[in-house]
């Protein structure tokens, strides 16, 4: 059944980087269908509130719900089940250097669960048309640009048809123009219905393509205007 709730709610949560507080007292939530901007200094908290969001730093104290899953209590045979419901989008790509585009995108299948090699087949064909790469995929990542590569990522991250994307710094290794290609890849699947939390520092970015924005500042996680020509 069709469900209104936000994709993302956070009380009261304190975000930690080991066992030092990052961020205290954060309550946001995101909307289905929304896109966010996650700003802030190197430092300030942002990649370690992401880290918790996709459990993979502990949630201590508060209360965090995404895709429908309580990530404070959340058993680790569940992370894998999360992880489904999320794209996670890094900036240093991670793709198996030895193995083709299609390759590294049916390893992705395989281990979240898809057996069918028709239906594998069909989704990866379908996800690489998306993010314009429908011819590449038997091509290995080192014949791709720097965007090419990130173009595959953001593939990857949608082969399970996630209710949120989490980029981290997208665009932070690709040049000025390669980025806005890249972030109109993101606006195209926002607009088709996946909500995007993304962090960046790229502010002529986000004056160029006004969202709603939060800001890490000073252990402080708070909403501002959004940044406009």
């Amino acid at each position: 059944m069709f469900s209104s709730d936000p994709v993302v709610v956070v009380r009261d949560a304190t975000i930690f980087q080991e066992d030092r507080a990052v961020l205290n007292q954060v309550n946001f939530a995101i909307e289905k269908g929304e896109f966010v901007y996650l700003i802030g200094r190197t430092g300030g908290g942002k990649s370690s509130l992401l880290k918790t969001l996709y459990a993979d730093l502990t949630l201590k104290t508060g209360y965090i719900q995404i895709a429908g899953f309580d990530i404070k209590d959340i058993k680790s045979n569940k992370v894998p089940m999360l992880r489904r419901k999320l794209g996670i989008i890094f900036q240093d790509f991670q793709l198996f250097p030895d193995r083709t585009v299609a390759e590294n995108l049916m390893f992705v299948l395989k281990a979240t669960g898809w057996s069918d090699r028709s239906k594998m087949t069909s989704r990866v064909t379908e996800v690489l048309m998306k993010v314009g790469l429908g011819a590449y995929s038997g091509k290995l990542p080192h014949q791709l640009s720097g965007g090419e590569q990130q173009r595959v990522v953001i593939a990857r991250s949608l082969l399970n048809e996630p209710q949120i994307l989490i980029a981290d710094e997208p665009t932070g290794n690709l040049d000025p123009e390669v980025s806005i290609e890249i972030f109109k890849i993101f606006q195209a699947i926002n607009k088709s219905g996946t909500a995007i939390l993304m962090a960046t520092h790229d502010h002529s970015l986000i004056k160029e393509f006004p969202y709603r924005t939060l800001k890490c500042d000073g252990g402080v996680l708070e909403e501002i205007p959004a940044l406009v020509n």
